[in-house]
């Protein structure tokens, strides 16, 4: 009922920013939290950031913590992540997630909080 589509990845050198969106639509009832995830090949779908459906709660994970920013603009029903200091571990595929309706169970962190997930985009960081 809900889609996600997230757009901004692409190829940049170590040290350098990249801002990603992602786009909410469909049939949507309430705001509810939201969240990055990243995927590099052969590795395990890693959380990056979190954000409360208000906007005023932000969590990262401890690798990404000081460089990326997490931000919502619930008006305009897209969520974003500015990507700064980027390193060449950051290479993966992005992906937004919506969260489940309802109080948190398993952590922010975790993949299974969320129910709806987008297509991802790429980031790639040379070095």
């Amino acid at each position: 009922q809900v889609q996600l589509v997230e757009s901004g990845g692409g190829l940049v050198r170590a040290g350098g920013s990249l801002r990603l969106s992602c786009s909410v639509s469909g049939r949507t009832f309430a705001t509810r939290a939201m969240a990055w995830f990243r995927q590099a090949p052969g590795k395990e779908r890693e959380f990056v950031a979190h954000i409360n459906w208000k906007g005023d709660t932000t969590y990262y994970s401890d690798s990404v913590k000081g460089r990326f920013t997490i931000s919502r603009e619930n008006v305009k029903n897209t969520m974003s992540l500015q990507m700064d200091s980027l390193k060449p571990e950051d290479t993966a595929v992005y992906y937004c997630a919506r969260a489940r309706f309802g109080s948190t169970q398993y952590g922010v962190g975790a993949a299974k909080e969320y129910d709806a997930w987008g297509q991802g985009t790429q980031v790639t960081v040379s070095s």
